[in-house]
């Protein structure tokens, strides 16, 4: 595997230091990344979708064509 951001190489070597990694995990994952310039954070991979503003209830007509026009409503005899 290969480091995705500063912040992670920073995280993997507190933890080696406190010696929940060994140093094996630790070169093998800094081998990997090489010298590429790497980002402060990484990108999410998920994005955030902007939430729909949610309507009043009963607000939509009850007589509409689909189309969000009203539709006329005859008598019928």
């Amino acid at each position: 595997m290969r480091f995705k951001s500063k912040a992670q190489r920073r995280k993997f070597a507190e933890l080696l230091v406190k010696g929940e990694i060994t140093p094996d995990v630790y070169e093998r994952w800094n081998r990997d990344t090489g010298r590429s310039e790497l980002p402060e954070r990484a990108k999410s991979a998920r994005k955030k979708r902007k939430a729909k503003p949610r309507r009043a209830r009963g607000t939509t007509p009850t007589n509409t064509n689909g189309r969000g026009k009203k539709t006329r409503r005859t008598r019928k005899s």
